[in-house]
């Protein structure tokens, strides 16, 4: 590889020409005691993965990470990461450029995705550890210097610009920052700067759950992450579920 990308104080560069996940390798590394901050980076992924089991397209070209947490939090605050993980890639599109937030933890830019967030939990099973985290692999797939174009996306992809390795230096930066923030002044903090950057509340949405699909006004999200939505029938807390409106 060229020269290595600077990372911030403590973190740990685990740098790959091409590998099947990073999640996956990341994983490996954290049950072998791989410390927070080490991130998986590799040029291309052969089995890159997003949500609910989709193939997430990863040629040379853009960017692919992976990051240790170890936040020794609850599980059920293991999802508060999503928002930090969206707010970090949010932070380094340029300021000339319009970028939203959307539930759960998608980032849009000229109303094109950039990115994809997988998070993936390790949780106690025994002892005094049962129901805390032991590790939350934080996979990021930024966009860089191109948007791919695959059918079943809901939105257009929209790409950086500039190349791979600033990227994943102002990334990480980025990235450390906001953890540190979210130790530091808790979720509540963390929501308010989302909801800042999502769509107007009121905005029409619709929200797939299953086999069924749920339209309402968007309420914002509670303090615990949840979608909250004013339906027809009354309101509804949503936890998992797949977000169809343009903005939220």
């Amino acid at each position: 590889m060229s020269s290595t990308p600077v990372l911030p104080d403590g973190w740990r560069l685990v740098a790959l020409e091409s590998v099947g996940s990073t999640n996956d390798e990341a994983a490996r590394l954290a049950d072998a005691g791989a410390p927070e901050g080490t991130v998986v980076w590799a040029r291309e992924q052969t089995g890159g993965r997003g949500r609910r089991g989709r193939a997430w397209a990863s040629p040379v070209g853009n960017l692919y990470t992976s990051t240790i947490l170890r936040p020794d939090c609850p599980a059920a605050r293991a999802a508060e990461l999503g928002f930090v993980s969206a707010l970090a890639v949010a932070d380094i599109v340029p300021t000339d450029r319009a970028v939203r937030v959307k539930w759960p933890n998608d980032v849009l830019v000229d109303g094109g995705k950039i990115a994809g967030i997988l998070l993936e939990s390790a949780i106690g099973q025994a002892g005094a550890q049962t129901g805390v985290v032991q590790h939350v692999i934080a996979g990021i797939g930024i966009n860089v210097g191109f948007a791919p174009r695959l059918p079943e996306m809901r939105y257009p992809g929209a790409a950086l610009g500039g190349s791979v390795e600033a990227a994943l230096e102002a990334f990480t930066a980025a990235f450390a920052q906001r953890l540190a923030e979210w130790r530091r002044d808790g979720f509540e903090a963390v929501r308010a700067l989302w909801l800042a950057k999502a769509g107007p509340l009121g905005t029409e949405v619709d929200v797939k759950l299953g086999d069924e699909l749920v339209r309402g006004r968007f309420g914002g999200v509670d303090h615990e992450g949840a979608l909250l939505l004013e339906t027809a029938s009354g309101p509804r807390r949503i936890v998992s579920g797949e977000l169809l409106g343009r903005a939220a």
